[in-house]
């Protein structure tokens, strides 16, 4: 009967990569799995922002990760705002909620990248 509500949550993490790319990793987990997978993805060095979501995609919890240091604070935010509608984070999460996958990572696709500067142009 206490196994009947346990968790069974989908962990996002926003993984650095480079300036200009980021990675969408993601993980099904149970039980103790589950909080052992969020404080992974909390603590790991290159995750930016991380998030858990129950089965139904409700957003159970977030923040931001050690990275997120080295990521333009701008990017940080704006991503943070479209976190629960970027279309790459969704795939993840239905590929997740189908048990389609237990652990997916994906190239974050999206336009909130911080721009190059341009090179100095020579007259």
């Amino acid at each position: 009967m206490f196994g009947l509500f346990g968790k069974d949550w989908n962990v996002i993490a926003i993984m650095f990569e480079r300036g200009d790319l980021y990675r969408v990793n993601g993980q099904r987990a149970k039980g103790k799995a589950a909080t052992k997978a969020r404080d992974g993805a909390r603590l790991h060095e290159r995750t930016i922002l991380w998030a858990v979501f129950d089965q139904k995609g409700a957003l159970k919890e977030t923040g931001e990760g050690t990275a997120s240091m080295q990521a333009n604070a701008q990017s940080v935010a704006q991503l943070k705002k479209e976190l629960r509608t970027n279309r790459t984070v969704l795939e993840v999460l239905q590929a997740l909620e189908t048990k389609d996958s237990a652990n997916l990572s994906k190239p974050l696709v999206w336009t909130g990248y911080p721009r190059k500067p341009r090179p100095p142009q020579e007259d």
